[in-house]
């Protein structure tokens, strides 16, 4: 007890900030670095494209699931004590992963990791919340949000190196020590402190809503190999279907909802929750679906393929700072809207570069995707709160951090089968090939097994393949392209009244024409 009365304030804070960050920078490395490894993963445990797409596709549903419930056991359980076993349970999952015998086993402790980091960093920012006021707290999340910044931008480089020289399992191996001293240091600096007005777990309501987003992700990824019509595909889409309403009837009848319905009534709250989905179909799946085309298609190794990825990435390391600057003279909205077109223009010009182009061909477009997705990325967090009273900030934030995972892994669900099917469509174009002999091989074409599906198809060369696939990739960047437009206009169209216009104060103008 003296030992905490004659530390230093300051040193002490800083080192909690230092613990949360390290958390942060986790885990987006766990979510790009596996997406570099899938092929050095299939090549040694082998396994069904499906089970290939839960490796990334786990972890992000159960990051995205958990998130809400996790933030409600951090605020009556404790921030300290729900850090402490999110972090323990992240090294343990981590490095089990760097052992997983099998790709069964290895999806089940992704979907494990997942869960690990919902616990870290619901209660990790929540932590931060009480250790820092004011200034102080504004700048402790900024570095939060550089420290997500940096994971974006480098883990594929870094992940690239450390398969290249150690193997795939080293990746794990390197996470679970970066979390280690995250707990270690976190164990001796941070505080406990909790809600004394938290109300109990929504139990129901979590369950129900993480199994229906378990469910309706299942059912796109498996629909490219039952068929959309198949009685699993549509069993599993009406399982989702059910098991959502009833979430819905479970939050509407709840005392203290997880989740308040009440809160879509406001148009830009409803936009928000738009703004925090759209990265994922313009961003985020290129995170997992680039890695595979250029190490299956075109022959990368995974260094010289996270190296292309910086290209990508870099540009959250600075535009989303100079974006909330540029907010306090232009309407958010517009600022997001023009990112938006921008990231748009850049998909478009990417959909030009057809597998076997130089590399240089891809920098340009790909550093325009990530200056354009740079600009929202910086103020929606932002926006999350500043569109809602101030009493319902703390909901809003989960809601938005919630909708935005989530919407991450439902959206690389879709995208996922959507490149299955357009590559099924362009391998059919081909004459002489059986269809059954192309059901077989498109799934494993769309996730970059080249030579896989080249064993499937003996009578294509590689050449033609690689044609096959650059054709579907082409086709779906452009419906990325069309999803990104629409999404600006729509996300214009809900904030086009700024927060004040429900009842609310707020400190970011949201649409600088609205008087």
């Amino acid at each position: 007890m003296n030992t905490k009365r004659s530390e230093n304030p300051a040193a002490r804070r800083a080192l909690v900030l230092a613990a949360v960050c390290l958390a942060a920078l986790c885990m987006p490395l766990s979510f790009t670095g596996p997406a570099i490894a899938i092929s050095a993963i299939a090549a040694e445990l082998h396994g069904s494209p499906l089970a290939l797409a839960w490796i990334s596709n786990a972890f992000m549903l159960s990051f995205g699931g958990c998130l809400m419930v996790a933030g409600t056991l951090a605020d009556r359980y404790g921030r300290k004590r729900v850090f402490i076993m999110g972090m323990s349970l992240f090294g343990a999952a981590s490095l089990a992963l760097a052992a997983a015998p099998s790709i069964a086993l290895l999806d089940a402790l992704r979907a494990v990791q997942g869960l690990a980091c919902a616990m870290a960093l619901s209660s990790g920012l929540a932590a931060l919340a009480q250790e820092f006021d004011g200034a102080s707290r504004a700048r402790a999340f900024s570095l939060i949000g550089t420290a997500f910044g940096a994971g974006l931008a480098f883990g594929p480089f870094l992940a690239g190196s450390v398969i290249d020289h150690g193997g795939w399992r080293s990746l794990f191996i390197i996470t679970a020590a970066a979390g280690l001293i995250a707990l270690l240091i976190a164990a001796r600096t941070m505080h406990e402190s909790r809600d004394p007005q938290a109300g109990k777990v929504d139990w129901p309501g979590a369950l129900s809503f993480t199994s229906a987003l378990s469910l309706f992700t299942y059912a796109l990824l498996q629909a490219p190999h039952s068929g959309w019509s198949s009685p699993a595909s549509l069993g599993l889409l009406g399982g989702a279907a059910l098991l959502l309403m009833t979430f819905v009837a479970i939050e509407r009848r709840s005392a203290r909802p997880m989740l308040d319905l009440s809160l879509f009534r406001l148009p830009a709250f409803a936009g928000v929750q738009l703004l925090a989905a759209a990265p994922a179909f313009s961003f985020v799946v290129l995170l997992v679906l680039l890695p595979a085309r250029l190490i299956g298609i075109e022959g990368y190794t995974s260094f010289e393929a996270g190296g292309m990825m910086v290209a990508l990435s870099a540009p959250m390391l600075v535009l989303p700072m100079l974006a909330s600057l540029a907010a306090q003279r232009i309407g958010a909205a517009h600022i997001c809207c023009g990112g938006l077109l921008l990231t748009a223009a850049g998909l478009l010009w990417l959909s030009q570069c057809a597998p076997g182009m130089p590399a240089a061909t891809l920098l340009l477009p790909l550093l325009l995707i990530g200056c354009g997705i740079s600009l929202p990325w910086g103020l929606m967090d932002g926006l999350a709160v500043s569109v809602v009273p101030t009493e319902r900030a703390g909901m809003a934030a989960g809601i938005f951090n919630t909708t935005r995972v989530a919407g991450e892994g439902i959206a690389l669900a879709i995208v996922s089968a959507l490149l299955a099917a357009l590559t099924f469509t362009a391998l059919r174009a081909v004459p002489g090939i059986d269809a059954q002999q192309v059901a077989l091989a498109a799934p494993f074409l769309a996730i970059g097994e080249l030579q896989h599906a080249g064993e499937l198809l003996p009578q294509l060369d590689m050449t033609a393949l690689a044609q096959a696939y650059g054709t579907a990739f082409r086709h779906l960047l452009y419906v990325l392209a069309a999803i990104t437009v629409a999404s600006s206009l729509l996300l214009l169209a809900f904030l086009r009244h700024p927060a004040s216009a429900h009842g609310t104060a707020s400190s970011l103008p949201v649409c600088d024409t609205v008087s």
